[in-house]
């Protein structure tokens, strides 16, 4: 749950941490360890033209290394003998990683999302686990604070996939995060979103996804004023930079096709003015 590009990580698992330099130096590694995983096995399922089967077998490769920590036994992979000090130092639960390489896995196989109640579902595999894992870090996992935690980052996910609606349509496999059944009430039907169409239906429709993810980051804020000092500041930077993106995608009137909102050096300034 911390910034560290100047778009959200527009690369690389858009939402997640890269060792702040606002994050104290004590965390600065285990937080690293957390993102070369989650990095890694993000690029299984998107990266490359890998066929889905192979894709799908190196996520289980993930999850033999996860099985091998849970029996006590030996880990091979570099990112897990990075990784392993971290979880054992800090008691994390491994279910949290399983939870990302399940969502990783259904990001191979699955191009479509019925409900808004599903694509939560999908967040809250591919985006809180981090966030919890964080708090775990911090030592902040207190019922309240995870609460705030997975709106924050679920409202941080639901604002990667608006910045992406054009580049997911154009991926040799396409993906549609916008549920299925709001795109049917608004009118849009899916060849508008794969022809990247801006009709005045898409952009109603996007200006509810919004307005629904704003709300959502909103509802998680408190939990920047609830951490202390460069914990609690880092967190604020990234609901800052949530938002901020928000404003942006209503800047280009909900065209995302045309331009991708994306955060630049003169946002950040704004950024850490909100934050601070």
């Amino acid at each position: 749950m911390a910034a560290a590009s100047l778009d959200l990580h527009r690369t690389h698992y858009e939402n997640f941490p890269v060792a702040s330099v606002l994050l104290p130096a004590r965390l600065r590694q285990p937080v690293a360890a957390i993102y070369a995983f989650a990095r890694s096995a993000d690029d299984f399922a998107d990266e490359g033209d890998l066929p889905a089967a192979e894709r799908l077998a190196l996520l289980d490769g993930y999850r033999r290394e996860l099985d091998a920590i849970a029996a006590g036994t030996a880990t091979a992979h570099p990112v897990f003998r990075r990784l392993r000090p971290v979880i054992a130092e800090y008691r994390l639960p491994l279910q949290l990683f399983r939870d990302l390489l399940d969502a990783f896995s259904q990001d191979v196989v699955k191009t479509r999302y019925a409900d808004y109640a599903q694509l939560l579902d999908y967040c809250r595999r591919s985006a809180d686990p981090v966030g919890r894992l964080l708090l775990h870090l911090f030592g902040a996992a207190t019922p309240e604070n995870l609460k705030n935690s997975d709106a924050i980052c679920s409202a941080l996910q639901l604002i990667n996939h608006w910045q992406d609606v054009g580049i997911d349509a154009a991926k040799p496999v396409p993906r549609i995060y916008l549920p299925q059944d709001e795109m049917a009430r608004f009118g849009v039907a899916d060849e508008t979103v794969l022809r990247r169409t801006a009709s005045a239906d898409f952009l109603a429709l996007m200006r509810f996804q919004v307005d629904r993810a704003r709300a959502l980051m909103l509802d998680g804020a408190p939990l920047g004023r609830a951490l202390p000092g460069r914990i609690g500041l880092e967190i604020r930077a990234i609901v800052a930079g949530g938002l901020r993106i928000l404003e942006k995608i209503e800047a280009v009137g909900y065209d995302v096709f045309s331009r991708r909102p994306m955060l630049d050096a003169f946002d950040w300034p704004r950024v850490m003015w909100r934050a601070l």
